[in-house]
């Protein structure tokens, strides 16, 4: 591939997307998928539960996207959806502890991957990609 040729925007797109695909493939043995690995990993880490239009939104995907793969979570006794006091028509996603567990397996996974891609860059280089990404997203969610 010509990687000169490339936009700035495909490139950062590819990027992304051969990322989420190499840690994808070394999480096969899990069984879980791509998508079901990101639901769970977004609903462990945050301390508190999220609803499903959070999730929807931090995975950047429509919430009706989402209810076929969090009935399959739940199948799998991966998360619950838990009912509100105030709004009994709203569930709150939280993951159960075997979700915990495999998101701490996954967090092994990504963050071993990481950290073997990382180090073919500089600090200073990380550093700078990551100062301009963030600019990036900050002016991109301002759109």
């Amino acid at each position: 591939m010509d990687y000169d040729r490339l936009t700035f925007s495909h490139l950062l797109h590819l990027t992304a997307h051969h990322w989420r695909l190499a840690v994808d493939r070394r999480l096969k043995a899990l069984g879980m998928s791509q998508a079901s690995w990101m639901a769970v990993s977004a609903i462990a880490r945050h301390a508190a539960p999220l609803s499903q239009r959070e999730l929807a939104d931090e995975l950047g995907v429509e919430t009706a996207t989402l209810v076929p793969l969090l009935n399959r979570l739940v199948e799998h006794g991966l998360i619950e959806r838990a009912m509100t006091d105030n709004d009994k028509r709203k569930r709150l996603l939280v993951a159960t502890p075997k979700g915990e567990a495999l998101y701490h397996e996954v967090r092994q996974v990504a963050d071993r991957f990481r950290e073997d891609v990382l180090t073919t860059i500089t600090q200073e280089e990380q550093q700078q990609v990551r100062a301009v990404l963030t600019r990036l997203l900050q002016e991109v969610q301002k759109a």
